[in-house]
């Protein structure tokens, strides 16, 4: 039995041991590699022209915005003129028919020779106005 002891002995130090070894590389672990790859960019030299030309085409951007919103104003403006002038046109044709009945009803006749305003001058010919009489003609050569 003094054999069995010490052979329980060595297996349990040897098995104590292996426990100590197990445990002291979970302790300090697997050396990890870490690898880094910065990602540094340098802006890149712009020249003077080259911004002068963004710069430009900022400008040109926002100035086309602006005649877009202009234009689309312009024709909602325009729409709401159309619709205006339909209305008083079909208003005018309401009151030319209501007249139009008056003149049937009171036996009015409507003649056919257009209305000249007694306002304006008649066209006078240039080579009678350097006449005084206006009814004098000089006779053609």
């Amino acid at each position: 039995m003094k054999m069995s002891r010490n052979l329980l002995a060595v297996v349990a130090a040897v098995a104590c041991c292996l426990v100590v070894i197990r445990l002291s590389t979970s302790i300090q672990g697997s050396q990890k590699t870490y690898e880094v790859r910065p990602h540094i960019t340098v802006p890149e030299y712009r020249t003077d022209a080259a911004r002068a030309i963004d710069a430009y085409e900022r400008l040109m951007e926002r100035y086309m915005d602006l005649t877009e919103r202009n234009l689309f104003r312009v024709g909602t403006d325009m729409q709401d003129v159309v619709q205006k002038l339909y209305s008083i046109d079909d208003r005018l044709t309401q009151l030319f028919a209501g007249i139009a009945r008056i003149e049937k009803a009171l036996g009015i006749e409507q003649s056919s020779l257009p209305i000249k305003k007694k306002s304006e001058p008649e066209p006078v010919d240039e080579k009678s106005s350097s006449s005084t009489d206006p009814t004098k003609t000089e006779p053609r050569p």
